[in-house]
Formats: C-alpha cells, sequence, structure tokens
C-alpha cells in the first residue's frame, strides 16, 4: 500500500511539473509574439490580438486594427479585431478622441 501510494504521489507530481513547464512554454510563445499582428502564422496574429485586447484605446491603435481586418482572411480573426475596435472606440468615446476624423 504504501508504494502504490508514493508511486500515486509522484505521478501527481511529475504531471504537475510537466503542466507548469508547459504553461510558461504557452506564456512565453505568446509574449514573443504579441506583436506580430500581420504575421503569416494564425497563431502569432491572435496572440497579438490578444495584447491589443489588453491595450488602452488609441487613434493609432483603432487605425491599425481596421487595416489588420481590412488585411484579415480568416473571418474568426476579423470578428475579433472587431470586437476590440468597438471597445476601443467606446473608449476613446468617453475620452473625447475621434478615431474617425484625420488631424494634420
Amino acid at each position: 500500500m504504501d508504494k502504490r501510494l508514493r508511486t500515486a504521489g509522484l505521478t501527481v507530481i511529475a504531471a504537475a511539473a510537466a503542466g507548469a513547464v508547459a504553461a510558461l512554454i504557452i506564456r512565453d510563445q505568446i509574449t514573443r509574439h504579441q506583436r506580430d499582428l500581420f504575421s503569416p502564422h494564425a497563431l502569432r496574429r491572435l496572440a497579438a490580438l490578444g495584447h491589443m485586447s489588453r491595450e488602452r484605446a488609441s487613434v493609432d491603435s483603432i487605425r491599425l486594427l481596421r487595416d489588420f481586418i481590412a488585411w484579415e482572411p480568416r473571418k474568426v480573426l476579423r470578428n475579433r479585431a472587431r470586437a476590440i475596435v468597438e471597445r476601443m472606440e467606446d473608449e476613446a468615446g468617453s475620452l473625447g478622441l475621434r478615431p474617425g476624423v484625420e488631424t494634420a
């Protein structure tokens, strides 16, 4: 019985360690690719959208995301970008920014 308990404990510890390492690797990859909005790789673009979703609204970010929406071939990523733009436009409106108006 004691041997089974020790084996089960070691198995649980090994699985937890493997899960922690996998989570760190995934987090590192997302952090590395958070600026790759126009990358040829869809997962990198998704990571970049995740980064953009946490950013504060700015006219430049809204324009960049609009360009991305026009460029992006995948509907899922376009829809995600549209949701971020809507949130940023609402936030920009409350700050008094006008993203649709050109300034020289």
